[in-house]
This record gives structure tokens, sequence and C-alpha cells, in this order.
């Protein structure tokens, strides 16, 4: 699974860094950081990121 994320939709709310941390991150500018941008999650982060995903409020995550 991969993830894509819209950062022109990403509103820095932060909900995919609290679901995914190891996968998401907001930069001192409190802009979306998504540290396997072109790359497959680890099976091990599967479930956080789809978590991660579920929780945006604005819909800037999608699963690929």
């Amino acid at each position: 699974m991969r993830i894509i994320a819209d950062y022109d939709r990403c509103e820095g709310h932060g909900l995919c860094v609290d679901q995914a941390p190891e996968v998401f991150d907001l930069d001192d500018d409190g802009e979306l950081v998504h540290h396997l941008e072109d790359q497959d999650v680890p099976a091990a982060l599967e479930d956080a990121a789809g978590r991660a995903v579920d929780s945006c409020p604005v819909a800037a995550l999608r699963r690929a």
C-alpha cells in the first residue's frame, strides 16, 4: 500500500501524525512531511497509516 498526499489540500491539522508518526510529521511551518513519499508502506505500519488516512478531516491523504 502507498499513501498519496495532496499537499495543497492539507491544512496541517496533524491527526495523521497522531495516528502514524513514523509515516507523517508536520514541519516547523505546519506543513505536512510524508516520510514514505513514493514508497510502499511497510506491513508493520499499514494499520497506522490507514488510520491516518481515515482521520484526515479534509481528505488530503488517500490509499493507492
